[in-house]
């Protein structure tokens, strides 16, 4: 299964290094990165597989989103198939 995850908020050291360790240790593979700063606002969207995730994907969700709590940024992550059934319609 596909999925992207977003990352969004001020800008600090270990952003990407903590989100990138939370999905190696749940064998998520990010597939594609693209990164960048607005006006001192980090963003974020990685285009990841997590056909060889240990955990559900709700739990996933859970999960980064208390790792944003911790690094005072919001994580979402949304399945590949949201993204196609709009392209769809």
């Amino acid at each position: 299964m596909k999925a992207f995850i977003t990352v969004i908020g001020k800008d600090r050291v270990g952003i990407i290094a903590a989100v990138s360790a939370t999905l190696a240790n749940h064998k998520i593979n990010i597939e594609d990165i693209s990164q960048t700063i607005l006006q001192g606002m980090f963003t974020m969207i990685m285009a990841v597989d997590l056909s060889e995730c240990d955990l559900s994907f709700e739990e996933i969700a859970r999960i980064l989103a208390q790792k944003g709590s911790e690094l005072g940024v919001e994580i979402s992550i949304r399945h590949e198939a949201i993204f196609q059934a709009m392209h769809r319609i």
